[in-house]
């Protein structure tokens, strides 16, 4: 392991993971190793905790004032990502897939179809029912956009693309160009495109993020962007998202949304501005484990388990697994619970392009991720 990883992220207790009450820690018996939600095992950012801390040690837990969200976010994306946010654009919510809902019931009539491309972060499909709309498949060609596919559904009456960018569960990164091209078409066709950022932040080395407000001004008339602190500063309890716009007809659209929906967690923004604005240091660090860990997976599976296909994430903490060689049926991740003791997501939940496939955190440290992959060998006999 290099030595420049952070110890504080790599020494992680089993013992003292399993007091914690989330879900990831909650969901199975203590002899299961959970590495299945988006979740990740690292402790706080220090600049985080310590405004958590302090909000406590005042009583102060009572309704939010998220006024420095708006700037806090625009410092935040224009240094990690060289993206120039009006602060005035910056919506509170609760969480992405709120704000997602909310914001597709003002863009889409119920019948209306919506496109997602999956394999995909299944509460999309949740989102899409909820609104009553038609739900429009383009899968992924070889973990990338199908920009053709794409502007095809638009052009056969699609009203909106829910976009997944970085993607989950592939790990993969559009391009500026893959962007350009969905951003037009959504303007020739008269639809919107509902990007979640929200893996952004956890863009690894070798891959950019391309905010997709600044692509083109086709993006910014048609396009609303969903971020959160939650995924990259591990916060998703404190119930804290923004909704970012670059237009006015986008502005508008925000606008309409319910006090629900515009509302955010006292303690989420007051965690999300201490990240944003301060714990820089911190999710480097971060990202160093994450890289690591990426390519320890790829040289345990080559060593131990050659048959699993996996294709290192550009993004994010999360892999995406290939047991088809292995013949696990088509949701491997039941044998593997059964048999390893090691708790991993359904690649079927994913879509119809997930059989046979499971997805596996990387968000620990890189102890518990050999350690999954040897529960995993134990599942399938190759102790």
């Amino acid at each position: 392991m290099p030595d420049a990883l952070a110890t504080s992220l790599t020494e992680l207790s089993l013992e003292r993971l399993r007091q914690r009450r989330s879900v990831k820690w909650s969901r199975y018996p203590g002899d299961v190793l959970p590495a299945w939600v988006a979740e990740m095992d690292f402790p706080l950012a220090p600049p985080v905790k310590q405004a958590l801390l302090e909000a406590v040690e005042l009583d102060d837990c009572g309704y939010p004032d998220p006024a420095e969200l708006g700037e806090a976010f625009a410092e935040f994306a224009l240094r990690r990502h060289g993206w120039e946010v009006d602060p005035g654009a910056v919506s509170p919510s609760p969480d992405v897939v709120g704000a997602l809902t909310a914001v597709l019931k003002e863009v889409a009539e119920p019948g209306d179809r919506i496109i997602v491309n999956t394999p995909v972060y299944h509460p999309f499909c949740a989102v899409i029912e909820e609104a009553r709309c038609e739900l429009v498949e383009v899968p992924l060609a070889e973990s990338e956009l199908d920009v053709d596919g794409i502007d095809r559904a638009f052009a056969a009456g699609a009203r909106a693309l829910v976009l997944c960018s970085p993607h989950n569960p592939s790990g993969s990164v559009p391009s500026q160009l893959q962007l350009e091209a969905i951003a037009d078409s959504a303007a020739r066709h008269g639809a919107w495109i509902l990007a979640d950022e929200i893996h952004a932040p956890l863009t690894l080395p070798g891959a950019e993020h391309v905010p997709f407000l600044t692509v083109s001004e086709a993006a910014k008339q048609r396009g609303i962007a969903f971020w959160s602190a939650s995924k990259a500063f591990n916060l998703a309890g404190l119930r804290c998202a923004e909704i970012v716009t670059a237009s006015a007809e986008a502005a508008a659209v925000v606008a309409r949304l319910t006090v629900s929906a515009t509302h955010c967690g006292h303690l989420g923004a007051i965690g999300s501005v201490a990240a944003f604005c301060e714990a820089a240091e911190w999710l480097d660090e971060v990202l160093a484990v994450l890289d690591h860990n990426r390519t320890l997976l790829a040289q345990l599976l080559a060593e131990r388990l050659p048959e699993v296909g996996y294709e290192q994430p550009r993004s994010g903490y999360l892999a995406w697994l290939d047991f088809r060689r292995l013949g696990l049926g088509p949701d491997p991740s039941q044998p593997i619970l059964e048999r390893g003791r090691v708790a991993l997501s359904p690649g079927p939940q994913f879509g119809p392009q997930g059989a046979g496939f499971a997805r596996l955190n990387l968000g620990t440290s890189p102890r518990l991720v050999a350690e999954a992959v040897e529960r995993i060998c134990r599942a399938v006999d190759r102790v």
